[in-house]
Formats: structure tokens, sequence, C-alpha cells
């Protein structure tokens, strides 16, 4: 595993409060990692990942606030510079990707296509 310097993507207030209150409950494995990436799939062509997972040897590590964060660096070509923001509200709930890779993006923002 890699430490990098430069974070791929960064967070919204919203996203970390969101991360952070999730890494808080009482069923968390601390020995778990925020794992952002993506995966073939969705109807643009590619979803994100966006879930607590075990690092691999392979992975690139980095910290956003606190927060432990592993990236295969074969999805930073994907995911460079892409905000992670977390809405609450009752029209729209769940983790949003502001990514500007994206050339195509679906109605509800959960996949792309570059």
């Amino acid at each position: 595993m890699k430490l990098i310097n430069k974070t791929p993507v960064t967070f919204t207030t919203g996203a970390v409060a969101e991360i952070k209150r999730l890494m808080r409950e009482e069923d968390f494995d601390s020995a778990k990692f925020l794992r952002i990436g993506v995966k073939g799939g969705g109807c643009s062509g590619m979803s994100y990942v966006l879930d607590f997972d075990s690092k691999t040897d392979n992975d690139n590590y980095f910290e956003i606030e606190d927060i432990p964060c592993i990236i295969n660096p074969a999805h930073t070509l994907y995911l460079e510079n892409t905000e992670i923001n977390f809405e609450g509200g009752l029209n729209s709930r769940g983790f949003t990707f502001n990514n500007p890779n994206a050339s195509v993006t679906c109605g509800c923002g959960s996949s792309f296509g570059v």
C-alpha cells in the first residue's frame, strides 16, 4: 500500500460528517478503510464505489480529515479532482459525485462515462 500526498478526491463538509457518523456506528469494523473507486455498470457505463473495505497491497492510501481512505491506482484516472458530497434532505439523500472527468452522467448521478 502506497501513501499518496495529494488526495485524488475531496469531501464536502456534509460528506465528512456522514462518513464520520457511519464510522461511529456500533457495528463499524475499525480495521476497514473507506474505499473510493469505480466499477463497470450503470446506465452511463461506470458506477461509483464508496464503501468500507479491507486494503490490498495494490491500494494507494490517503487521509481526509482523519478518514482513512484507499483507492486502486487505476481508478485515480477516472476520479481525479472529484468532489464527494452528502445530501440529507427530503428530495435527495445520499452521496453524490461531482466529477470533472465525466463526459456523460445519468440523471441520478450514480453512474458516468468518460
